[in-house]
């Protein structure tokens, strides 16, 4: 319930505490939660806080220690239609499936904030096993006499599973605010810095992007 601008949780049941004793307790029950599964490629490895650059990135080997990890999340939406729709604490988020023979299997854990009603959760899960990203830089080309840069990039995702994935590919444009990107693939822009593209990959294949980003100043 609401106190003031703080959320109080309540157990449904009365518990009993012994002397030292630490014990868990079921504070909801949902039967019918569904959750939605996301691959994300984040390869350009970018140091916390390269938001803050006041001037234009001129390096071209900035953003180029790429990643092969392609990243798992979970995703669900706090709403009563999906069973749940009411607020959430913070804590530890626990993710489980049953194998070929029936049992419950842990799959990955994370923690979350505290989360209101009709809000979207994402868990970080880690990185999968059978997928695999590589990211790099084809082109560099400074202007000799105009406030330009343009540089090319080439993304590969490899799927060596035995299902067909759908993998989010993001891309950081890291050197200046002002930008033009040139793609065959469809992207979507998430924020005045970073694009996404959405690849279908087939089993024991692998699919590329590739772009190319103008900046001027």
């Amino acid at each position: 319930e609401k106190f003031d601008e703080f959320q109080v949780y309540r157990l449904p049941l009365p518990t009993t505490l012994h002397d030292r004793e630490t014990k868990q307790v079921e504070f909801i029950r949902s039967g019918g939660v569904a959750t939605k599964r996301l691959y994300v490629y984040d390869g350009s490895q970018l140091p916390f806080g390269w938001r803050g650059h006041g001037s234009v990135n001129q390096n071209p080997g900035y953003g180029g220690n790429a990643s092969p990890d392609v990243a798992i999340y979970r995703e669900f939406e706090n709403s009563t239609v999906n069973g749940l729709g009411q607020p959430l604490p913070a804590g530890r988020l626990r993710f489980y499936r049953a194998d070929k023979d029936g049992q419950l299997e842990f799959t990955g854990e994370n923690r979350i904030d505290h989360t209101p009603k009709n809000e979207t959760v994402r868990v970080y899960l880690g990185n999968a096993f059978d997928l695999v990203g590589e990211r790099k830089q084809t082109s560099f080309l400074k202007h000799p006499s105009r406030d330009l840069i343009r540089e090319s990039f080439e993304i590969e995702i490899r799927n060596r599973g035995e299902k067909a994935v759908s993998v989010s590919i993001l891309e950081h444009l890291y050197r200046w605010a002002n930008w033009k990107v040139d793609a065959a693939h469809p992207y979507e822009q998430k924020d005045a810095r970073t694009i996404e593209f959405p690849v279908a990959v087939a089993p024991d294949s692998s699919a590329t992007v590739e772009y190319t980003v103008e900046y001027t100043w």
